[in-house]
This record gives C-alpha cells, structure tokens and sequence, in this order.
C-alpha cells in the first residue's frame, strides 16, 4: 500500500503544489506591484469588484493569495468590507481557470515546457537587469517571473500525471469501495470528502485535478466528482480563516462572507448536481474535462445569483476605513 498508493500520491501532490505555488509567487512579483492599487480603484461597485477579484484570480492562479491580500487590506483599512464582497465572488470564478487549463489533457507536454521555461529562466537570470534601461529591465525581470510561472505549471501537469498513477491500486483497496459505496446512497459524502480534502492540503486545485484524474480512468463517476468539487469550494474557505487570526472584525467578516457564500452555493446546487452533470456532458464526452466545465458553470451561476444581495442597503452602510 505504502509504495503503491501512499508514496505516488504524496510525490505527485507535492510536484502538483510545488507547481502551484511556483506559479503563484512568479505571477505574484510580476502582478504585486499594481495589485493594491488596482484592488482600491476597481472595487467601488460589487460588480467591478468581481470582475477585479476574477481578473487578479485568473493572473495569481490564487484564490487563496487573492482573499489573504483582501483580508489584509480590510485589516489595514485600504478598502471598506463592502468593496470585498466582490471581490470574494470573483476569486470563485477566476479560480476556475486552473482546471480549465488542466482539462485540456496536455499531460504529454509536461517535461517540454519544464525544459523550455527552465532554459529561459536561467538565460534571464544570467542578463544584468541594473545595465538595461528601464524599459528593456522591465521586460527581463517580467520573462523572469513568466518564465517560472510556466515552469510550475508544467510541474502541475507533473502532478497530475504521479498521481493518476495509483488509481489501479486505489481501485483494489477496500475503503475506496465502501467510500463509492456510501456515495451511491448520498453524493453529501462527496461534499464531505472534498471539503476535507481540500482544508487539509490547502489547495482547491488539488483536490480538483484529483478527482479530474479519478474520473478520466472512471474509478468514479462524474456526479460524485461534481459533489467533490462543490465540497472543494467549502473547504478553501480555510485558508481566509487562518488568515483573518489576530486582524479586526472586518477581516473576520470577510472570512465569514466567503464560508457563507461558498457553503450556499453548494447547498443551492446540491440537488442539481444531474442537472450539472448533464449540461456538462453536453459540452463534452470526456468525464475529466465535465468537472473542470462543471466548476466552471457552477462558480459563475452562484457568483452572479449572489451579485444582486451586495447592493442591499445595509451591506454598503458596514464602512471599515
């Protein structure tokens, strides 16, 4: 069991979150400079702060790193708790651009982009940045930070393929039987598992690519991958809790206002997840990129069904400056 499941799935999580937070530092120094800035302009309606929260998703390849900077500004008084609600919406979309990606199936160019991007990053680095001019330094220090973000994405893709690995030994094992066992009777178990999943290793993405590779070989199905990936979106809430610790009550707030709009979300859709599947299966046969589409829908409907509730009255009287 130990060389079978456990070591692969270990190595393949630690290259897949390695990847991940590669990806998220390079574009995090490329992107931190405009960030703070942007956050403060571009929030003033909830629906330019979603499509903020989106945007700087999409670009960090972070929700998390997203909602901890929201809490510390909240914390710090750059923006008011009202400014991050959209904030909050727009990390679930933006944070659908990881599976996307990942539900291309471009597994077999893994070991080429990380060669490729290496190659380029260490060419970066041997340029002197402080004899360019500001213009050509810029673009240096840029192919820096782009160069490794590509290089974690390929040890994303990495991951993913380490970890699809152990499929056929988890197949054999006992719990895994009776976890689908249980799942037929109630897909909440799925909900359970994802949320879990997702609180322990930190990473949403994870979890997502995961079950993405459980059910391209069908170890599961794609409904019970679908439960997952609603109990995914819960259990990513956590990281904004660790964060919020020792901030003021705004920052909690907003900790809170994410738990709150992620668990409605996935009570909402809950008794819709056939519905979800089917319109997933429309867009495509393939059970692997179903649950990246279905994330995606999911997300969007939920984020603008919630939209209209941030412009009640009460919610724009709460100032935290």
């Amino acid at each position: 069991m130990i060389m079978q499941i456990v070591l692969p799935l270990v190595a393949g999580l630690a290259i897949f979150l390695f990847g991940m937070k590669s990806m998220e530092l390079a574009l995090h120094l490329w992107a931190a400079p405009y960030l703070k800035q942007a956050l403060y302009k571009l929030t003033r309606t909830p629906f330019r702060g979603l499509l903020t929260g989106a945007g700087t998703t999409a670009v960090l390849q972070s929700s998390s790193a997203v909602t901890v900077i929201t809490i510390g500004m909240v914390n710090a008084g750059v923006i008011t708790f009202p400014q991050t609600l959209g904030i909050i919406l727009g990390t679930n979309i933006g944070t659908t651009v990881t599976t996307e990606l990942i539900g291309l199936n471009i597994n077999h160019l893994a070991l080429p982009l990380l060669i490729s991007s290496f190659i380029v990053w260490v060419a970066a680095w041997s340029i002197a940045v402080e004899n360019l001019g500001p213009i050509l330094g810029k673009t240096v220090s840029a192919l820096r930070h782009l160069s490794l973000a590509v290089g974690g994405f390929a040890c994303v893709l990495l991951g993913m393929v380490v970890m699809e690995s152990i499929v056929p030994a988890l197949q054999s094992r006992g719990l895994f039987a009776w976890f689908l066992e249980q799942s037929q009777r109630s897909l909440v178990w799925g909900i359970i598992a994802g949320t879990a999943l997702t609180a322990v290793i930190q990473s949403s993405a994870a979890t997502i690519a995961i079950t993405m590779g459980l059910a391209a070989v069908q170890a599961i199905s794609a409904e019970l991958g679908i439960a997952i990936v609603l109990g995914a979106n819960i259990g990513t809430c956590i990281t904004g809790f660790i964060a919020s610790i020792g901030g003021n009550r705004y920052g909690q707030y907003v900790a809170w206002a994410h738990v709150i709009l992620n668990i409605c979300g996935a009570v909402l859709f809950y008794p819709f997840i056939p519905e979800l599947f089917k319109l997933s299966a429309f867009i495509t046969p393939d059970p692997s990129v179903q649950l990246a589409h279905a994330q995606t829908i999911y997300n969007l409907i939920c984020s603008f069904l919630a939209l209209p509730f941030l412009y009640l009255p009460f919610l724009n009287n709460i100032d935290s400056r």
